[in-house]
């Protein structure tokens, strides 16, 4: 006979951090080149006049500016247009 009772393994233990996603800069705000302007995963906005992608989708600010944000439908390889959003520094 054991003297004591059976410890339960807990299984939800393990967490993980924020990822820190979304908008860095809004629109109408000064950039400067280089800044992040928008953290993401996946191409929810895309990168338009004055901007760049880097490879884990983040936009950053390609030269120094005010930052805009417009509303652009985008085909698809199907032929069916999404609304997305174009992240610009003018």
């Amino acid at each position: 006979m054991s003297h004591v009772k059976a410890g339960g393994t807990s299984k939800n233990l393990k967490d993980s951090q924020g990822q820190r996603l979304g908008v860095k800069r809004f629109g109408g705000q000064a950039v400067r080149e280089g800044e992040v302007i928008v953290r993401q995963v996946g191409m929810t906005k895309r990168a338009g006049e004055g901007t760049f992608i880097s490879r884990n989708f983040t936009i950053h600010a390609a030269r120094d500016g005010v930052v805009s944000f417009t509303k652009k439908n985008i085909k698809s390889f199907t032929g069916k247009s999404h609304p997305r959003v174009e992240v610009s520094v003018k």
